[in-house]
């Protein structure tokens, strides 16, 4: 990580909502620089099915400091990787209704491009090196943790899981 890096990332894991634009405005605002001439805000947000499936609601679960130590050299190797001002990131825990943002990220950069592949690598690669467990909750009152092995279960197609009867 480069010194000058330092200044330009803020990363947390908060139980707060993420779904106010303004919140990430301000803080890029601070670590950006009138150099960039992009700002680029994307909000994951809990949608109401998955997999065919209806979903009441979500519960993410995280090791506050591991999650955000990761979080936060995450966005400092998309500084290193990509031409980009500025990153901010933000991953909810806690109990989340539908529509709720669960992750936000914020990228400056003096042209868009930049931006949006920054991004789309992040977004990736939280998904798959964050230590943040999601607990889905169905409508039909089941639910189960995505991602998390089902004992006696084969994998499919997509990376999900089928129990075995």
């Amino acid at each position: 990580m480069s010194q000058g890096s330092r200044d330009r990332v803020r990363a947390w894991i908060t139980g707060e909502s993420l779904d106010d634009f303004a919140l990430f405005e301000d803080i890029v605002g601070d670590i950006g620089s009138v150099a960039d001439g992009a700002l680029l805000f994307f909000q994951g947000r809990v949608r109401g099915t998955n997999r065919g499936r209806a979903v009441s609601r979500l519960s993410y679960e995280a090791y506050g400091e591991m999650a955000e130590r990761e979080l936060s050299a995450i966005c400092h190797e998309a500084l290193e990787k990509f031409a980009v001002g500025s990153v901010a990131a933000a991953h909810r825990v806690g109990e989340l209704a539908l529509g709720e943002v669960s992750v936000a990220i914020a990228v400056t950069s003096e042209h868009r491009d930049d931006g949006y592949r920054a991004s789309r690598w992040i977004i990736e690669t939280i998904k798959v090196r964050l230590p943040i467990w999601k607990h889905e909750h169905y409508e039909d009152g089941e639910s189960h943790w995505v991602g998390a092995p089902m004992q006696g279960a084969e994998a499919l197609p997509g990376g999900s899981r089928q129990k075995k009867v």
